[in-house]
């Protein structure tokens, strides 16, 4: 059996599951190898026989706990209400707690976790090689050269790295950004890490949208990453210090909400309470906090949006992000937001809900899986005949972007809320 201070899931949490199998078919991993093992109820009878101390966390475990999404698909099909994405990130958690990586590997993962996330200028300084690569027109060289295909699946990779947006969201932070039309809302916005890098112009249509919405928008200075990604490596010491900043920066600002437009946060930034529930300091605000949290969907449609003054005449399609309708369980706010734009029309594609095969840095590091996923989802967008994809998560996106570049034809892809933007900007 495990030990008292362990990281390992719950045995109370495990049994729930009746491994009845309904989960299977919503699971992108065993629909691609059509492995049990690689099945959430494989990886939980797994987790039951490590945690009882039946079984070792020998190599082939490892490699089932990381072939995991963390798609949470499997929740929304489950009738006995697993919570698999706390089991998941729990196992992660025992195996970080027991398991000795090679030391380059751990100091790799010291540096992007400890350091790389939690730092705005090595992320600022990160941001201005990317973007010289890419604006300089080099990127576009490599592309064409084929150079790439010559080591293995780094081609692909690179296709998956995100714009660098200059100049950087960062210069926003410690802002206050007045509401249109008198003050209906306080909020505050948490624009995330990499995010204020890659998608400083969705975080700048995020606010104007807002103050289109009568919203006075707050910028908190002391915010900083939410640590989804370090919760889903199993290093949760590192989210929980980042979860108590976000608190601390946010709870005493007398908000009517706060928000996020990346799904992928937003799951974890609503789980601060689970994350903090043995940190008697923090409890109760973790719980307070989790109350004012909002995606930047789910709060748009619980008020009225401003109807944009001119039809913005567009066809598109509407991929559920994972972690928004899985995770969080939103999925018609982003449809009503889009079908309260005049002039757009939804056509929904066939599995919307299907994982797209971005997961983080899962597309990064499993990319044969994350390609195949793609290459599927592609072929549902495709069917529709949209012209413009549309989804609720920066991860997504730039997983759709490659599609489209590979798969489709070319199809932009765009943030709800970007296509909200778009209206009002006419």
């Amino acid at each position: 059996m495990v030990e008292s201070n362990s990281e390992a899931p719950l045995l109370k949490d495990l049994d729930k599951c009746v491994h009845c199998g309904l989960c299977l078919n919503s699971c992108p991993t065993y629909r691609e190898l059509g492995v049990e093992m690689d099945s959430p109820r494989g990886r939980i009878y797994q987790m039951v026989q490590v945690v009882e101390g039946r079984a070792a966390m020998t190599e082939d475990y490892l490699e089932h706990m990381d072939l995991c999404l963390a798609c949470r698909g499997c929740e929304s099909a489950c009738p006995s209400g697993v919570q698999y994405g706390r089991l998941i990130e729990a196992a992660r958690a025992h195996i970080e707690q027991n398991v000795k990586r090679p030391w380059h590997i751990e100091a790799f993962r010291d540096f992007v976790f400890g350091t790389l996330l939690q730092s705005r200028f090595l992320l600022s300084l990160a941001g201005r090689g990317l973007h010289l690569f890419q604006a300089s027109g080099l990127q576009s060289w490599v592309r064409r050269s084929g150079l790439l295909k010559r080591f293995g699946n780094l081609e692909n990779i690179e296709m998956l790295s995100p714009p660098a947006e200059a100049p950087f969201f960062f210069s926003q932070l410690g802002k206050v950004f007045p509401a249109e039309g008198g003050r209906k809302h306080k909020v505050a916005f948490l624009s995330g890490c990499i995010a204020n890098v890659s998608f400083a112009r969705l975080n700048e249509a995020t606010v104007r949208v807002l103050q289109k919405n009568g919203c006075e928008v707050h910028i908190p200075a002391q915010q900083n990453c939410c640590g989804a990604l370090h919760v889903h490596a199993g290093r949760k010491d590192d989210a929980r210090e980042l979860a108590k900043n976000n608190i601390d920066a946010t709870l005493d600002g007398g908000y009517d909400a706060i928000l996020t437009n990346a799904a992928g946060c937003g799951s974890t930034l609503k789980e601060y309470d689970e994350l903090l529930e043995h940190d008697t300091a923090y409890r109760d605000k973790s719980i307070a906090f989790k109350a004012k949290m909002k995606d930047i969907n789910e709060f748009l449609a619980s008020i009225e949006i401003r109807p944009p003054a001119k039809p913005l005449q567009m066809t598109v399609t509407y991929q559920d992000s994972c972690h928004l309708c899985h995770g969080q369980k939103v999925r018609a706010q982003p449809r009503k937001v889009l079908q309260a734009i005049p002039g757009v029309t939804l056509k929904e594609m066939a599995l919307s809900d299907l994982c797209c095969g971005s997961a983080g840095i899962y597309n990064v590091v499993h990319n044969d899986i994350a390609m195949s996923l793609l290459e599927k989802k592609m072929k549902s967008v495709n069917a529709t005949g949209a012209e413009c994809i549309v989804t609720a998560n920066p991860g997504c996106m730039i997983q759709l972007q490659a599609g489209a570049r590979i798969h489709g034809k070319g199809q932009p892809v765009l943030h709800v809320v970007e296509v909200l933007d778009k209206a009002y900007r006419g």
